[in-house]
């Protein structure tokens, strides 16, 4: 099983591999990065590792896939991109992203996004993405909305990260609506 890799103008997204640990613990440690993630920030090497290894196994497990975007003049992990919570027999899986502080308003996570919607129309057979999104999330929000998703409406207290309940918004896209298929 060959992990996809994916390449637009500027980026190139590919599997995330043990040498990219370094990379992760710069931007995962970041509480502003982490801020809405429901994780808490990276502290060690080891919390990378332990991440690397989560995405080894959704992608092992067919539940997911989450790539590394990287600049093309660049083989530097700068964020990360990808499925989560696939279920293939309803067609539908959770998008989600996060990206280094210092190249946020660039583009770069939109320009990510675009990709990995298009790999999950056109090669996965999707009919659904969803992506949930905490009310406070306003870049997530424009983000998604400027992709086409739709918000559906307010999940109360749907999930318990970080000691707390969080509200999050489900904002989904399906393949009919995606201009890019």
């Amino acid at each position: 099983m060959t992990f996809p890799i994916l390449e637009t103008e500027r980026l190139i997204l590919r599997q995330v591999t043990q040498d990219d640990a370094g990379s992760l613990l710069t931007y995962l440690s970041d509480p502003d990065v982490m801020k809405h993630v429901g994780l808490d920030p990276f502290e060690t090497i080891e919390d990378s590792l332990g991440e690397i290894s989560w995405y080894d196994s959704i992608y092992k497990e067919k539940t997911g896939i989450r790539w590394g975007i990287t600049l093309k003049e660049k083989g530097e992990v700068i964020g990360s991109c990808g499925f989560l919570k696939m279920a293939s027999q309803h067609f539908r899986a959770e998008v989600g992203t996060e990206l280094h502080r210092d190249y946020w308003g660039q583009g770069i996570a939109s320009e990510s996004l675009e990709a990995v919607i298009q790999y999950g129309f056109l090669q996965l057979n999707l009919q659904r993405i969803e992506g949930l999104i905490e009310p406070a999330n306003l870049s997530s929000k424009k983000l998604f909305e400027k992709h086409g998703f739709v918000c559906e409406g307010l999940l109360r207290k749907y999930e318990f990260t970080c000691g707390k309940f969080d509200d999050l918004y489900m904002y989904s896209l399906l393949k009919e609506d995606f201009s890019g298929v």
